[in-house]
């Protein structure tokens, strides 16, 4: 079987397995992005008092792990234009759960720190997340789940890459 770029095997939709596997990732990707079972899980983790988004949630998961961080760079680690990031942190800003400010080195850095109701909300949906986690991963004998984790991190791995091809086609189409 042929190659790809990276050195793995190539799939070929001729191939009635390699289809019938690619449809049946394709199917789950769906169901874990907007499936029914995601919808009442994201519903438990975001909570009921104004539910966070998860784009919001990705942000305070950052801004825990490190406060003042300039937008640009919140952007960059949320993996989102940097409008896209600005318009999550005032929705947040708005409900009290972040803070923005104007750097004291650079008057034209504008730093994002979680305030204390943020901390508290994210700690909650941390915690709902950590006992979801637990009840979903013990479906899975512990050779499994250290399987799935490697496979998750390829996964993660080979959407980047396959992004960054896609973005480099993209840009020579347009020169």
């Amino acid at each position: 079987m042929p190659r790809s770029a990276t050195g793995a095997s190539a799939v070929d939709f001729r191939n009635r397995t390699d289809r019938e596997h690619a449809r049946r990732i394709g199917r789950a990707w769906i169901e874990l992005r907007r499936g029914a079972a995601a919808s009442a899980l994201r519903s438990y983790l975001f909570g009921t008092e104004k539910a966070l988004e998860q784009g919001q949630m990705d942000a305070l998961d950052l801004l825990t792990r490190r406060d003042d961080r300039p937008m640009k760079e919140l952007a960059a680690r949320l993996r989102v234009e940097p409008s896209t990031a600005t318009r999550a942190v005032q929705r947040l800003e708005n409900d009290g759960l972040v803070e923005r400010f104007t750097s004291s080195v650079d008057g034209r850095v504008v730093l994002v720190r979680i305030t204390d109701e943020g901390r508290r909300r994210h700690d909650a949906v941390a915690a709902r997340r950590s006992i979801a986690m637990m009840h979903i991963l013990s479906e899975f004998d512990p050779s499994e789940r250290a399987q799935l984790a490697d496979l998750m991190d390829r996964l993660i791995t080979s959407i980047d890459e396959v992004v960054a091809r896609l973005d480099d086609s993209s840009d020579t189409e347009t020169d």
